[in-house]
């Protein structure tokens, strides 16, 4: 085929974003599964994450779906989201509470209660926002690329 002078074709790859959601009746049965569906979303991205962002990302999941599973009855939401090249993945976690998550003053000494703060640690970002019927958690994680 001859393209005429002066004329050019460019072709541009549109990038999708990569997503995932799931709805659990009760938060408890989710855990796994949402460990395992982040890193299975970050399989899917490219560059390819490293394996500490991937197990820093399966660790925020797993703190944010427990704590609803310790402290909000009924149905929990995960959404995850990210798009190729943007350099983050943003987790977001809806329940049916409506009280805020509390961060504990550390004490090493106590067992539990450090979730938010790990999270807090890991995220770039956390938003919590009141909905009429519960709060919607959403953490941005940085994403490293996998290096060599």
């Amino acid at each position: 085929m001859e393209i005429p002078l002066g004329t050019h074709t460019r072709t541009q790859a549109r990038t999708a974003p990569v997503r995932y959601s799931r709805t659990w009746d009760d938060a408890v049965a989710g855990i796994c599964d949402a460990r395992d569906a982040v890193a299975a979303l970050l399989a899917r991205v490219r560059p390819a994450p490293g394996r500490q962002t991937v197990q820093d990302a399966r660790l925020v999941v797993g703190e944010l779906v427990t704590n609803v599973a310790k402290h909000a009855p009924g149905p929990c939401t995960l959404s995850l989201e990210t798009w190729p090249d943007a350099g983050v993945l943003r987790i977001t976690v809806s329940d049916t509470s409506t009280d805020p998550p509390l961060r504990r003053p550390p004490d090493p000494r106590r067992v539990g209660g450090h979730g938010l703060h790990l999270v807090a640690m890991l995220s770039r970002a956390l938003e919590v926002t009141r909905l009429p019927h519960g709060k919607r958690i959403t953490a941005t994680l940085p994403l490293t690329a996998e290096h060599g």
